[in-house]
C-alpha cells in the first residue's frame, strides 16, 4: 500500500470521510483550548460530569423527534445549561462545593437519560447516543461544529485574561474587581457547547475525550500557556486524523479509534514528556543517586 493510499485516499474518495475529518478539525479547535483551561482550573472531572449532563435533553429530543441531530443538540444544550445553573444555585445556597453539586447532577442525568432511551428506544439507539457516529456527520452538523468552534475562540479571546488569572489566582481576580463570575459562567457555557458539538460526532460518553486527553498530554510537554495551547491543539488535530484512518483501514468504530489515538498520545507524553515524564524523572533520580 502506497503512502497516498494509506494516508489520504480515503478522504479523496469518500465524502463522508472528508466530512468526518472536517468535523474532527472543528472539534479540535474548540475542545482543545477548553480542555486545557479545565485542566489548569483543576476541573477535569467536572468536564466528564458535564458530558453526561446533556444526556437527558438529548434523550427527550430523540423520543420526540427521532435521530435528529439538530433536535438532540438543542435538547442536550438546554439540559447542560439547566445543570450548570442548578449546580451554581446549589453551591451558593448550601455548603456543597461546586464539584460535588456537578457530580450529583451528573449521576441523576446519566441515569435518567439511559432510562429514557432504553424505555422508548432500542439498544442501537442507545449505542448511537452514547458513542456517536462521526462518519454520519452531514453538512448541517458541520456548520454547527464550525459555529461552536468559532464562538469558542471568540469568547476565549474576550475573556482570556480573566480566565488565565482565575485559573491561577481566583482570589486576586476577585480582589481586583475582575470579571471572574462572568468569565466563569461564560466558560461553563462554552464547556456545554463543545460537549454538545462533540456529542454529535463522538457520543455523550466520549465527547469529553478529545477535550481532556490532549490537554493532559500538553501539560507534560510545556509550561507557558501559548505553548500548551499549541500542543493540545496539535494533539487533538492529529488524533482526529489518525483515528479516522485507523477506523477506515481497520474497519473499526470511528469514535473509539479517535479517543484511543488521543489516549496513546497521552501515554507517550506520560513516559517521555519533557516536563514530568516518567523516563526523565527516572533518569534524573538515577543521576542523583550516582
Amino acid at each position: 500500500m502506497s503512502p497516498y493510499e494509506l494516508l489520504w485516499q480515503p478522504f479523496a474518495d469518500f465524502a463522508f470521510m472528508r466530512h468526518a475529518l472536517i468535523g474532527c478539525l472543528a472539534l479540535a479547535l474548540g475542545c482543545a483550548p477548553i480542555g486545557l483551561f479545565l485542566v489548569l482550573r483543576r476541573m477535569s472531572l467536572m468536564g466528564d460530569a458535564m458530558s453526561h449532563a446533556i444526556l437527558p435533553g438529548a434523550a427527550i429530543a430523540f423520543i420526540v423527534y427521532g435521530l435528529s441531530l439538530t433536535a438532540m443538540s438543542i435538547g442536550g444544550l438546554l439540559a447542560g445549561l439547566v445543570v450548570v445553573l442548578a449546580a451554581g444555585v446549589v453551591t451558593r445556597a448550601t455548603q456543597l462545593k461546586e464539584d460535588a453539586s456537578f457530580a450529583a447532577f451528573y449521576l441523576v442525568s446519566l441515569a435518567s437519560g439511559v432510562l429514557l432511551v432504553s424505555k422508548w428506544g432500542s439498544n442501537v439507539d442507545l449505542m448511537h447516543i452514547l458513542f456517536g457516529t462521526v462518519l454520519a456527520v452531514d453538512a448541517a452538523a458541520l456548520i454547527f461544529l464550525a459555529s461552536v468552534a468559532s464562538i469558542t475562540l471568540l469568547v476565549l479571546a474576550l475573556f482570556y485574561r480573566a480566565l488565565v488569572v482565575e485559573s491561577f489566582d481566583p482570589e486576586f481576580l476577585q480582589s481586583m474587581g475582575g470579571r471572574g463570575a462572568w468569565a466563569h459562567f461564560a466558560f461553563l457555557i462554552l464547556v456545554v457547547l463543545n460537549l454538545v458539538a462533540g456529542f454529535q460526532a463522538l457520543g455523550t460518553l466520549m465527547a469529553v475525550g478529545l477535550m481532556m486527553l490532549p490537554a493532559a498530554s500538553a501539560r507534560l510537554w510545556a509550561k507557558e500557556l501559548p505553548a500548551l495551547l499549541a500542543i493540545a491543539l496539535g494533539i487533538a488535530l492529529v488524533a482526529g486524523y489518525i483515528g479516522l484512518l485507523i477506523s477506515y483501514h481497520g474497519d473499526l468504530p470511528s469514535g473509539p479509534s479517535i479517543i484511543l489515538t488521543a489516549g496513546l498520545a497521552y501515554f507517550v507524553s506520560l513516559a517521555f514528556g519533557a516536563r514530568g515524564g516518567l523516563i526523565w524523572r527516572w533518569l534524573g533520580r538515577e543521576h542523583l543517586e550516582a
